[in-house]
């Protein structure tokens, strides 16, 4: 009698424990709602029309070509900046007029919104009034700092170059927005 007992209080206990776990989940909001029917129309859409026929991978072939490229060790380019008033050039109007050349260059510029790291990560927090003292925890994506301890941002126009010194071997960061260049030396403009 005592092990059914037992038995009863222990079904009693998991009964209670899952009650009170379910009753910690939230009602779904009518964005919850939305999401989920969305990502049903969605999946019938691929379900009915399938994946595109590619056989060649073209792009994705090019893509790795342009990787592999723009990898190789002390790529020169030469850097220019667009004039952004209109002017005439022989016989048509350009849209930004003429470039001006701002620097011998090593590879391509990176966005400035580039990111080292992943962008989000998931994250742990201790869920605040726990009962009983009881530590509990809440997992998010939250945004990830930078290795520098900053927040990038998800785009930005401006863009990193890195110049060669003009009177030496040395080669600088250079910051470059549409209407702005920043450099550690000063350039021979036009």
């Amino acid at each position: 009698m005592r092990s059914k007992s037992l038995i009863f209080i222990a079904m009693l206990g998991l009964v209670s424990m899952a009650a009170s776990q379910s009753s910690c989940a939230p009602e779904p909001t009518s964005s919850d709602i939305q999401r989920e029917r969305q990502e049903t129309m969605v999946a019938e859409g691929v379900a009915q029309t399938g994946m595109p026929a590619i056989v060649n991978f073209r792009e994705l072939k090019l893509a790795k070509e342009l990787y592999e490229l723009r990898d190789q060790a002390n790529l020169a380019t030469y850097s220019y900046v667009e004039n952004l008033s209109p002017a005439v050039v022989h016989g048509i109007t350009a849209r930004g007029g003429k470039l001006t050349f701002i620097c011998d260059s090593i590879g391509f510029p990176l966005p400035y919104a580039v990111q080292f790291s992943a962008p989000e990560s998931m994250q742990k927090w201790i869920v605040p009034g726990a009962v009983g003292g009881e530590r509990r925890y809440g997992v998010e994506k939250l945004p990830q700092a930078e290795p520098n301890g900053l927040f990038s941002p998800g785009s930005a126009e401006a863009s990193w170059i890195l110049c060669k010194d003009p009177s030496g071997k040395d080669v600088f960061p250079s910051y470059s927005e549409p209407r702005l260049f920043v450099s550690l030396f000063k350039y021979p403009f036009d």
